[in-house]
């Protein structure tokens, strides 16, 4: 009972206090705000340890990766091998030979930690867990985690399966850009269905989704090697933060030790929206285009982290490069750049507000006779 009542005290009191007040007992650890990538605070950030089950942070990633690459759907059924099945550690117990949906080992891997889902997911993206680990480093060299080697796809020990907190991190905030997997981690409990009729109740090892406000994901780890381990994100007044504790000594360390972070980057930092992304850029001319000039745009919204008292001043650059038709929503025209004090803080880029397509002859010559008669 007294470890509930301090846990639910450090849930609902958001102390201010510097990083390096915080005395974690994590051998590593890391906090970053989402949408810049800024560290708010570490704590042996590049040392090298077992992620335990949070490996399935980058399995997810190459899964979401795959269905928006439309490789396969949600809907999709999954044919469960031996080797998935045979699988240890957590687990939903899939029959070899049984079927499921992409969604449901999807559900699976992010509520129950699954290691024979994320086993069976590898081998239907990739054609098997070999070349599935494959992806899984490459993935990881490409987003620039040079510290980290994959050796399997689901985070059991294994000489050589090592990462760490700043990698996970970044790991992290890829997956969060498929804002669905979302939809899966923050489910608290749920049952898995199986083609037998059976049924498997799966409780989602990050118990802070149910106790922790905004919090709603990511992954956790534990094995006698790793200790415990979490990867958590949470997301308040437009601030989504993503948090990483490693070889931790108890589970109650490990939420104790995400509070601390979590709170110290609410209560210490903020996202300020500087220039919405529907603000009125005006329009810029477009060559050989069935229209003459387009209107603009920011293709997201342009923030700013800052710290919670300030009130800083920004200036705006608007770049746009020569246009010409064909053009489409989404293509990347030009850049604003965000200054402060006259040096450049963040660039967004920039793009039209609807498709231009390409002019034909006769719109020129229409064009261009107009332009005559007005003339005359």
């Amino acid at each position: 009972m007294k470890k509930i009542i301090i846990l639910l005290l450090i849930l609902i009191i958001p102390v201010t206090v510097k990083a390096e007040e915080l005395d974690l007992t994590a051998k590593s650890s890391i906090l970053i705000e989402a949408s810049t990538g800024e560290i708010l605070s570490e704590k042996n950030s590049d040392e090298k340890l077992a992620p335990a089950s949070m490996t399935k942070i980058m399995t997810m990633l190459l899964i979401m990766e795959s269905l928006e690459k439309n490789d396969y759907t949600l809907e999709d059924k999954v044919n469960i091998s031996t080797n998935a099945a045979s699988m240890g550690g957590s687990q939903v117990f899939l029959e070899a030979g049984s079927e499921l949906k992409v969604k449901e080992l999807l559900k699976a891997i992010a509520i129950a930690s699954a290691n024979d889902a994320a086993v069976a997911m590898a081998e239907y993206t990739a054609g098997s867990t070999e070349s599935f680990v494959n992806l899984m480093n490459e993935k990881a060299a490409s987003l620039g985690c040079t510290n980290t080697t994959f050796k399997n796809v689901h985070g059991l020990d294994t000489e050589g399966h090592l990462t760490t907190a700043k990698d996970m991190a970044i790991m992290a905030r890829e997956l969060l850009k498929h804002e669905e997997i979302l939809n899966y981690s923050s489910i608290y409990e749920e049952f898995l269905n199986k083609p037998d009729g059976s049924s498997t109740w799966m409780v989602n090892t990050n118990k802070l989704i149910k106790y922790y406000n905004g919090l709603d994901g990511l992954k956790t780890g534990f094995t006698k090697n790793a200790g415990y381990c979490l990867t958590a994100t949470a997301k308040r007044n437009n601030m989504r933060l993503i948090s990483v504790v490693m070889s931790e000594p108890t589970t109650e360390k490990r939420s104790s030790d995400t509070i601390k972070l979590l709170n110290y980057g609410f209560a210490n930092y903020k996202i300020k929206v500087v220039m919405p992304k529907d603000q009125d850029l005006g329009s810029v001319e477009i060559k050989n285009g069935k229209k003459e000039t387009v209107e603009i745009k920011l293709t997201e919204d342009a923030t700013n982290l800052e710290s919670i008292s300030d009130n800083k001043k920004y200036g705006f650059n608007i770049n746009v490069d020569k246009i010409k038709a064909p053009i489409k929503v989404g293509d990347i025209i030009g850049k604003l750049e965000i200054t402060i004090d006259g040096s450049v803080k963040k660039e967004i880029p920039i793009t039209v507000k609807e498709d231009v397509k390409k002019a034909n002859i006769w719109d020129l010559y229409k064009r261009n006779l107009n332009k005559i008669l007005i003339g005359a």
